[in-house]
C-alpha cells in the first residue's frame, strides 16, 4: 500500500460525522446505523446548533434533514459550504421535498441526497464514499500546499544558487581579465628583450616589435576583426621577430638586401623556428601561425610557404604591412631611412605585389586618424615621477633612454608603484618621462 493510500485510509477510520435533525428518533437511528462503523458521530437538533459544534469541531461530513424549523436544510447546507468548504454535504430528505433538495444541491453543492426513508446499506455505502472522497481532498490539499512550500523553497534555492553563481562568475571574469593584461604585459616585455638583442640596424630601430604591435592592433581594431583575432594579430606583431633569436649575430646588423644568397636562405627561416618556438604554449598558437606568414606576399613570392592572396591570414597580412612601414622609417627595411610620406608611397606602389590593397588602404586612412587627433589631442600629458598620483593611467608604454620597457600602457598607478618607479629612478641614475591620463578615480576631480 501506498504512503497516499495508507494516509486516507487512516483519516477514514477516524472520520467524524454530523447528523443533524429536528427529530429525536431519527438522530438516535442513524445513531445506531453508525455505531458498528469506525466513525465518531455527533447529532445537533438544528441548523443553528449544527453551526456552532462546526466552530468547535472538525467534522468531515454532515447528513443534514431537508425540513427544519427556522432553517432549513438547503439554507444550512450553504451556510457550511461557504463557512467549512471541506466537509462533504448530504441531505435527507422525503418525496415531497424535491423541488427543494434541488435547490439544495445548487447553492450547497451537495455530494449526495437520499429520500427518507432511507436504506440502511445505501446510506452507509454514500457516507463510506463521502469520507473517502474528504479523506482525499484533505490529503490533495495538504500534498498541494506542501508542493507549493518545496516550490517556495526550491526557488529560493535556485535565486540563492544563481547569485552565487553569479558572484562566482564575476570573480573568474575579473580573474580572467586580470590574467590576459599580465599576460599581455608578459608578451611586451618579452617582446622588448627580443628588441633590444636585435637591436636594428639604427638608434631608431629599438622599440620595434613595440611599436608594430600597437599600430597592427589598432588596424585590426578598424579592420573591425573579432575580439580573438585582434588579440592574435597583436601577440603576433610584439613576437614577430622571436625566431630570429636562433640567427647568428653577424645576420641581425644587415638588412635583408645586404645578405648573400646563402644568409638569405638562412633568414627566411625564422618566420618557421619562431612558430616552433611558441608550440609549447597553446595560448599563443593563433598569434604563432600569424608569425609563420607574416612575410608572405600577396603575389605568392614570399616565404616560407609562397601563399597568396587569401590564403595568406588577414593577421599576417596586416602584419607585413605594418612591420614593413615601420622598417622603412628606421633603416631595417634597406639601407635608406624613408620619411612617413615616402614610407606610404612605398606601400601604396606595392600593392597587388607585396601587400593586400585593402590591407594598404586601411592602414594608411589610419596613419592619417591619428595623425588628425594628435594635433587636437589633449587627454594625456608628459609628466615627471614626482607629478604621478594614484589612479594615473600610463596613456603610453614606459621606455628608459635605453629602451628597456618598465610598464605597458593602460597600468594603472598606485601608491605603492610610484614608490618603486622612484626608487628606480634613483638606482639608475636617471629621470623618466610618463604619458598619462586622468583614470577613473579620477576623473572630474581636477
Amino acid at each position: 500500500m501506498s504512503d497516499a493510500a495508507q494516509q486516507v485510509t487512516n483519516s477514514t477510520a477516524q472520520a467524524t460525522l454530523l447528523c443533524v435533525d429536528d427529530e429525536v428518533q431519527i438522530l438516535k437511528a442513524l445513531q445506531r446505523l453508525f455505531r458498528p462503523l469506525p466513525y465518531r458521530v455527533l447529532t445537533a437538533n438544528s441548523g443553528k446548533q449544527a453551526l456552532q459544534i462546526l466552530e468547535q469541531e472538525m467534522v468531515d461530513v454532515v447528513i443534514s434533514d431537508m425540513r427544519m424549523p427556522q432553517m432549513d436544510g438547503a439554507v444550512f447546507l450553504e451556510r457550511v459550504a461557504d463557512t467549512w468548504p471541506q466537509t462533504v454535504r448530504m441531505l435527507l430528505t422525503g418525496y415531497a421535498d424535491l423541488s427543494s433538495a434541488v435547490d439544495a444541491v445548487n447553492k450547497g453543492h451537495i455530494y449526495a441526497y437520499l429520500s427518507k426513508p432511507w436504506n440502511d446499506n445505501e446510506l452507509t455505502l454514500a457516507v463510506r464514499r463521502a469520507v473517502k472522497q474528504q479523506a482525499l481532498e484533505v490529503l490533495v490539499q495538504r500534498q498541494n500546499q506542501e508542493l507549493k512550500q518545496l516550490n517556495e523553497q526550491l526557488e529560493d534555492k535556485v535565486q540563492a544558487r544563481t547569485a552565487e553563481l553569479r558572484q562566482t562568475m564575476g570573480f573568474l571574469e575579473e580573474a580572467n581579465e586580470s590574467l590576459k593584461k599580465q599576460y599581455a604585459t608578459s608578451v611586451k616585455v618579452f617582446a622588448n628583450l627580443m628588441d633590444m638583442r636585435d637591436g636594428g640596424v639604427a638608434e631608431a630601430g629599438k622599440g620595434h616589435s613595440r611599436r608594430v604591435g600597437e599600430q597592427a592592433r589598432q588596424l585590426a581594431l578598424k579592420m573591425e576583426l573579432g575580439a580573438g583575432d585582434v588579440q592574435d594579430t597583436l601577440f603576433a606583431a610584439l613576437l614577430h621577430d622571436i625566431g630570429k633569436i636562433a640567427l647568428p649575430d653577424a645576420l641581425l646588423g644587415r638588412t635583408y638586401k645586404e645578405m648573400s644568397i646563402g644568409e638569405r636562405l638562412q633568414f627566411e627561416q625564422h618566420p618557421l623556428i619562431g612558430q616552433t618556438a611558441l608550440i609549447g604554449m597553446e595560448y599563443l598558437h593563433g598569434a604563432a601561425a600569424l608569425i609563420r606568414s607574416h612575410h608572405e606576399r600577396y603575389d605568392g613570392s614570399g616565404y616560407p610557404d609562397k601563399l597568396h592572396g587569401e590564403q595568406i591570414p588577414l593577421g599576417a597580412r596586416i602584419l607585413a604591412v605594418v612591420n614593413d612601414y615601420d622598417a622603412l622609417l628606421t633603416g631595417n627595411f634597406s639601407t635608406l631611412h624613408y620619411s612617413p610620406l615616402e614610407a606610404r608611397d612605398f606601400l601604396l606602389g606595392e600593392r597587388r605585389r607585396r601587400y593586400d590593397p585593402v590591407v594598404v588602404e586601411c592602414f594608411i586612412a589610419l596613419l592619417e586618424d591619428v595623425e588628425q587627433q594628435s594635433s587636437g589631442d589633449r587627454s594625456e600629458w608628459c609628466v615627471k615621477s614626482k607629478a604621478l598620483k594614484s589612479g594615473m593611467v600610463l596613456a603610453r608604454d614606459l621606455i628608459t633612454k635605453d629602451g628597456v620597457m618598465l610598464l605597458s600602457k593602460g597600468h594603472v598607478l598606485g601608491d605603492g608603484l610610484i614608490d618603486k618607479i622612484h626608487n628606480a629612478e634613483v638606482a639608475m641614475a636617471c629621470e623618466l618621462e610618463f604619458y598619462v591620463r586622468r583614470g577613473e578615480q579620477q576623473s572630474g576631480g581636477e
